[in-house]
């Protein structure tokens, strides 16, 4: 299904939206409409559905309960938003805070014109799992090198094999997507209107989607990229943060990257990176079930039309304030940079370390 308006708020002038991107980390943004105020952003949850969704809806509430307050403090919203969170244990926001949501709620208030110094910077990572080697051995994945599918068909896919997991009806499989078609696909929480120019989409031929996990939009031409899933029981990641089970998936494919001459290593949260740039990104959700299960997939950038990017992708200041380069062309570092090796070549490689060939 093409999600082309979910979660977007129809723009009048009673519409009024902020944003906060955390240093190192993620975007959060509010929404104030007719009272009611609606966070998206690129974030990520750690928590099953019915948690996330009891987190989000508190915290949405929490604001607009404050929004006709006389004093808009950003330390009392904060405090308020930080209570809310506190309400519910078995979820989390990851790559955002308290204290970003609070100021991008208070940027909505004015306009977006809050001081951008309040944005907290992102706690450290947790130290990567120096053992992928031996969980990766234990869960013995089976590699499918998958059919060609339209965007509509890989989201709903994705999805229903990671409950098949969970469900204990599937085994551990990493599948290697074959797109049918370019498409831009939107992250869970993240508002459509807001991040992508639908017009522009259209006319150049993308469907526009939205995946079952957070993260930001990304443009998706079936040529120039390598995209990856991995379902795997819940057991793979128990116990670990969220940082340190990014790092468990995709350790294999940093390794084999390594092995084909690429400098690759892990950046922020959730991102693969060379020397001089982005070369891909990942996003994860947990699923409850007789067994549970995370669905971790990844996205590597083989080329890039930066060109492309800008006509159908809306960035906002507020999302590159901390990045020291601000330009997609010069911040994302694809591997046809790094190799001279084929995509398909690649995606074999990877598809033989998956194996641990």
């Amino acid at each position: 299904m093409t999600h082309a308006l979910d979660g977007a708020a129809t723009p009048t002038r009673a519409t009024r939206r902020g944003e906060c991107k955390t240093p190192g980390g993620k975007l959060a943004a509010v929404t104030i409409a007719g009272g009611a105020c609606r966070l998206d952003g690129d974030f990520f949850t750690d928590g099953d559905d019915a948690a996330s969704a009891a987190l989000l809806a508190d915290i949405e509430r929490t604001l607009g309960a404050m929004t006709d307050a006389v004093d808009a403090a950003t330390d009392a919203a904060a405090d308020a938003v930080d209570a809310a969170m506190r309400r519910h244990p078995d979820a989390r926001l990851v790559g955002t805070d308290a204290r970003a949501i609070a100021l991008a709620w208070q940027r909505a208030l004015a306009g977006g014109d809050a001081p951008a110094a309040l944005c907290a910077p992102a706690a450290a990572a947790e130290p990567p799992d120096d053992d992928w080697r031996a969980w990766w051995r234990d869960l013995r994945p089976v590699v499918v090198i998958d059919d060609v599918r339209d965007p509509d068909e890989q989201m709903a896919l994705d999805e229903r094999w990671a409950r098949e997991v969970a469900a204990g009806e599937r085994p551990a499989t990493v599948r290697f997507w074959r797109w049918g078609a370019p498409a831009v696909v939107v992250g869970r929480f993240q508002s459509i209107r807001d991040e992508v120019h639908l017009d522009a989409a259209q006319a150049e031929g993308f469907a526009v989607v939205r995946r079952c996990t957070g993260g930001g939009a990304m443009i998706v031409r079936p040529d120039d990229v390598i995209t990856y899933s991995l379902y795997a029981p819940a057991s793979f990641v128990a116990g670990v943060d969220a940082a340190a089970a990014y790092r468990r998936c995709d350790g294999w494919a940093v390794d084999a990257l390594r092995r084909m001459g690429v400098d690759a290593r892990f950046g922020g949260l959730n991102d693969i990176v060379s020397p001089d740039g982005k070369i891909g990104g990942a996003a994860a959700r947990r699923f409850p079930g007789a067994v549970g299960a995370i669905l971790h997939h990844t996205t590597l950038a083989y080329r890039i039309d930066a060109d492309g990017m800008a006509r159908i992708l809306n960035t906002s200041a507020e999302k590159m304030r901390d990045k020291a380069v601000r330009s997609a062309r010069r911040r994302v570092d694809p591997l046809a940079n790094r190799t001279t090796l084929d995509r398909d070549e690649i995606m074999r490689r990877l598809a033989d370390a998956a194996r641990m060939r």
